[in-house]
């Protein structure tokens, strides 16, 4: 007589432990945040990396994020620690959250479109291997639409535990995609706009959500909880990073309207965002928009609407990106023809190399792209930033795969420790990152130890133009057309 098979265990319906996969900039802040705030709960966070784990464990954390810090150093060895030992993490915990890098494809199908879903698929067949009870799997990371059949699949294919009742063990998948800006994360994540959790809409997708719900109810309020179907909450994360870089791509191709007929775009943005249905948020000219999530979430919708034939659609979010990069190529070709059309062995300085403030973060900042420009022009280029690493800057100054390129690099970028040292005996000042110290620098003095003319070129708008030119600079601001008391420029 034949035995029936065992019901399957259903999913935790309270969380004492949790694991995230991965401590980058979106794994090691949100679960830190949860730590603090759910001191009944023990959080594990995992990396295959020891250097990055080991940094973690120290006094010098490898991501910058104010409030950060403070947080880490009060639950760290209470509810919150950090490890190599991924599988006995997952094995604790009730639920597990997936926060592993999803960057752009390099090569095959896809190529330089599609999200490399390489570490998810990895990190999900090991918690399929290893678990010995359900659990509740949240995508944490951004990922295309429809990641969550794909984890399904490969759960399904590869799991044959039970759990100590002799049931067959339950994976529930749920999609609480991070919408945090750098530089402001840890006040994101303590006062967000909105939480998203998409699941399934069974009774054990609904168990799992109520469960996730529960531990952010512990600071956020219910109303701000946001339950969706699975599907909407990962194209979600897409579309609101897309809408917003889409605004941004928009002001600046109107920058360069302004620059070419004398307007102003800080008055045209202001003008349009008094209008309620518009807003004033990012509507800030600027070289261009950077980080990690903007232009490979676009690549991806672009990727996902070519897929789905939609093609119209993916040549519209094309367009963002192509705005984009003509904002940096433009900026540029500016510093160049203004310094006379040549700046080869001019010193240029560049203040700021991280994509905004308040980061150490440099994924597709701009300073990278008018830098490698600058090096093609054969400049001699000074690089101060107050929070990246000289290593960094010199390994995305470098060419992937150009033989000896790290030593050349050397050889035409010097890193300073300070502003003012990047700007002496420089020919023109570049700012790239709106770091606040840059808004307060003895700007007199920089200009007596610059070789004359002196130029600033202002790539987000925060100096003071007019004060600047009193001073003696030549000064070019984004988005601002030609000044009548500053010729060179008609």
């Amino acid at each position: 007589m034949s035995s029936q098979p065992s019901q399957v265990s259903p999913p935790p319906t309270k969380v004492r432990t949790i694991c995230c996969i991965g401590a980058g900039y979106v794994g090691g802040p949100t679960c830190s945040v949860i730590a603090l705030k759910c001191p009944h709960i023990k959080v594990i966070i995992v990396d295959v990396n020891p250097d990055r784990i080991n940094a973690w464990n120290s006094d010098d954390l490898p991501v910058f994020e104010p409030g950060l810090d403070e947080i880490v150093k009060q639950c760290r060895g209470k509810n919150l620690f950090f490890s190599t030992d991924i599988d006995e993490a997952i094995r604790q915990s009730e639920l597990v959250f997936v926060s592993v890098n999803t960057p752009t494809k390099t090569s095959g199908m896809g190529k330089g479109f599609a999200a490399d879903l390489h570490y998810v698929e990895a990190s999900t067949r090991r918690i399929a291997s290893v678990a010995t009870s359900s659990k509740i799997i949240v995508e944490k990371s951004t990922v295309p639409c429809r990641t969550a059949a794909s984890m399904r699949t490969i759960l399904d294919a590869n799991s044959n535990s039970v759990d100590e009742d002799g049931s067959p063990i339950s994976f529930q998948i749920l999609s609480n995609p991070e919408f945090l800006a750098e530089g402001t994360a840890i006040r994101d994540l303590l006062n967000p706009d909105r939480v998203l959790i998409g699941s399934l809409d069974t009774k054990e997708g609904k168990m799992a959500a109520g469960a996730l719900r529960e531990i952010y109810e512990n600071w956020v309020d219910g109303s701000k909880i946001y339950e969706t179907g699975l599907w909407s909450s990962e194209l979600s994360k897409l579309a609101a990073n897309a809408l917003l870089a889409q605004r941004i791509s928009s002001i600046n191709s109107l920058s360069a309207i302004c620059e070419a007929t004398g307007a102003d775009v800080d008055e045209v943005a202001h003008a349009c965002g008094l209008d309620k249905r518009i807003g004033d948020r990012f509507l800030k000219a600027s070289v261009g928009f950077g980080g990690s999530c903007f232009q490979k979430d676009i690549l991806n919708l672009v990727y996902l609407s070519e897929s789905l034939g939609l093609k119209e659609v993916a040549d519209y979010w094309q367009q963002v990106i192509t705005m984009n990069e003509y904002s940096k190529s433009r900026f540029a070709k500016k510093v160049v023809q203004t310094l006379f059309n040549t700046i080869t062995m001019k010193k240029v300085a560049v203040l700021g190399f991280a994509f905004k403030k308040d980061t150490g973060d440099t994924r597709e900042s701009a300073a990278i792209t008018l830098c490698r420009y600058f090096r093609q022009e054969r400049a001699l280029i000074s690089i101060y930033d107050p929070k990246v690493s000289n290593n960094q800057i010199y390994l995305d100054m470098t060419e992937p795969g150009v033989i000896d390129d790290g030593a050349a690099v050397r050889s035409q970028v010097a890193i300073c420790d300070n502003a003012e040292d990047a700007c002496r005996d420089a020919e023109a000042v570049v700012i790239c990152t709106e770091w606040d110290e840059f808004r307060q620098l003895d700007w007199q003095r920089i200009y007596g130890r610059m070789k004359k003319p002196a130029f600033v070129f202002d790539g987000r708008g925060i100096t003071d133009a007019n004060k600047l030119r009193s001073l003696g600079f030549r000064v070019h601001t984004v988005g601002k057309g030609p000044q009548i008391m500053d010729p060179i420029w008609a």
